[in-house]
């Protein structure tokens, strides 16, 4: 620790008065532009840090915009409460800078690894979340009213213009760490190595600024103790850097259970794939697939719930042409297909890496019976809103059914895509005849965000059928929860999804085609349950959700 004021002798370097002139071994104005560089260096580091807690805390907890109101508001809180604490160091500006820096870039840079490492094993990140942006935010605030310090000392000018400068350098600093993240980090580093790098690159600038330019400023005990703490500092970093792989596959060993066998960000999503389509009471755990975390197909109930999407929809009415909205995976594609009189199948996805998955990974493919290789099946990488938006002017004819296989409503990422606009758009697309199935999320109970749902096709002026199927797992689980789906593969514990069948002018009818294909996990009678139980939790009076007025909860 760097001695207190009280315990310097007067006259040594560290009691130097905060506005006596510095002795540089550079030129005023030289010395001037690299503690303006060092602020815009800090300030691009401190975004980051901010912009990695804001990320990871919403892909662990879900909820983006919560979690962005709690990083951001705790952290403009700490910046206040950091400038005040600050007031203490200006009599030793120079060593209080460094030790900030060094003691910043430790705890910006380890966030998004320690966080990672909590959720994985401990299940949960709420409150360290808090805490990484209370401290976060206590040491970005003290950083000005040091710097401040340090520049006058170079070359004493008004307060205005120095406030006027170094909030420049500060706004541009965090304009570049901001575009950085996205743009350079995340797609080359990933957001454990990234935090890790940009926390390595904090305390060299923090410390190179103060040990070389401010070296006067410093007693030999303190150069000696912030060059030791620097170093450490990094060398942590860098080790950490180097371990990153390895801790992330444990990680996920911790999370998903230890049978892995994909994951991969495709820069839409992190995916990962485990276990098998073959699996018995002692054999290997049924297949997976997780979307940033939430598990989207589940092999032991995905065929029921996939026919109770598909097949009531393509039971009321023609089926030439059929649009799939999401459903990259293929297994709604596959139960589509089993139809006869299909002559085209279009099928819209956000994420390419999802479809070259059902493509090509085995057991994906073998579950959607490699229907991507079926010549009426026509697939556009692309976002299901503006698909619709642009589909007035692509030239294409309207469609007998369109099946809404996307994410649950109460991801905020999604939200608009179960919004008044957005079924009003895939209203457009459909035949006078058509139909629209929505895959409406969990529903059981009387379930706020699907009877939403319900309440919003409604809104865009569809007549509607909601039905409510019993099966083993939600389909949106998260945190410990997945670890109680890897652990109950014969667990016959019972969750609902909601479905919402739809039309222009008449209510379509809830069943099965006569002469159809007979499904293989759903027959009338569950339909007939279905509908029993809809009509049991019905919830009535809920406004609809708009995407200036998203109503969903996470």
């Amino acid at each position: 620790m760097i001695e207190t004021t009280a315990s310097v002798p007067a006259g040594s370097p560290e009691s130097a008065p905060e506005h006596a002139p510095a002795r540089l071994p550079v030129p005023a104005g030289v010395g001037r532009f690299l503690v303006l560089a060092a602020v815009f260096v800090c300030a691009a580091c401190g975004l980051v840090y901010e912009l990695e807690l804001v990320a990871i805390g919403s892909y662990l907890a879900g909820d983006s915009v919560t979690q962005t109101s709690v990083v951001l508001s705790v952290m403009v809180f700490a910046m206040g409460l950091g400038s005040l604490l600050a007031k203490r160091l200006r009599t030793r500006a120079a060593a209080g800078f460094a030790l900030v820096e060094a003691v910043l870039a430790l705890v910006g840079g380890s966030s998004a690894m320690v966080l990672y490492a909590c959720f994985a094993w401990f299940g949960g990140t709420g409150f360290l979340v808090i805490g990484f942006s209370l401290v976060i935010g206590v040491l970005i605030g003290a950083e000005m009213p040091l710097l401040m310090t340090l520049i006058q000392r170079i070359r004493k000018q008004d307060a205005g213009g120095a406030v006027a400068d170094l909030f420049a350098a500060d706004y541009v600093g965090a304009l570049v760490g901001g575009l950085a993240f996205p743009f350079l980090l995340l797609p080359l580093l990933g957001q454990l190595s990234g935090a890790l790098v940009v926390g390595t690159v904090n305390a060299v600038a923090g410390g190179a600024l103060v040990l070389w330019l401010f070296h006067d400023d410093l007693s030999r005990r303190a150069r000696r103790v912030l060059l030791t703490a620097n170093v450490l500092v990094v060398a942590v970093l860098v080790t950490a850097t180097t371990v990153v792989e390895p801790f992330t596959a444990a990680a996920r060993r911790a999370v998903y259970g230890g049978e892995v066998r994909v994951a991969l960000s495709t820069g839409v999503q992190e995916i990962v794939l485990t276990g098998s389509d073959r699996h018995g009471r002692d054999g290997p755990p049924a297949f997976g697939m997780f979307l940033d975390g939430r598990l989207r197909v589940c092999g032991e109930d995905e065929r029921r719930y996939h026919e109770s999407l598909v097949h009531p929809a393509m039971a009321a009415g023609p089926r030439e042409r059929v649009l799939i909205l999401g459903g990259g995976d293929g297994l709604a594609l596959r139960e589509v297909l089993r139809h006869p009189g299909v002559t085209s199948v279009t099928v819209v996805e956000i994420d390419p890496g999802v479809i070259r998955l059902g493509r090509t990974d085995p057991v994906l493919s073998r579950l959607n019976r490699r229907a991507f290789g079926d010549p009426r099946v026509r697939v556009e990488a692309a976002d299901a809103f503006d698909w619709l938006r642009a589909w007035p002017h692509s030239g294409r004819r309207p469609y007998d059914v369109v099946v809404s296989d996307l994410p649950d409503p109460g991801i905020p990422a999604t939200a608009r895509l179960y919004s008044q606009e957005f079924f009003g758009l895939a209203g457009r697309v459909l035949t006078a005849p058509g139909r629209l199935a929505v895959h409406a999320g969990p529903a059981g109970g009387r379930s706020h965000a699907y009877w939403t749902v319900e309440s919003t096709v409604r809104a865009a002026g569809l007549r509607t059928t909601p039905y409510v199927v019993d099966g083993r797992t939600s389909g949106s689980t998260t945190g410990p929860e997945r670890t109680r789906w890897r652990e109950r593969k014969d667990d016959t514990r019972s969750g609902h999804w909601g479905f919402v069948l739809a039309a222009r002018g008449v209510r379509p009818p809830l069943g099965l085609a006569p002469g159809g294909p007979a499904p293989h996990a759903v027959d009338r009678a569950d339909l007939a349950r279905a509908a029993g139980r809809a009509a049991r939790d019905r919830v009535t009076g809920l406004p609809p959700s708009t995407l200036m007025h998203p109503r969903y909860r996470a």
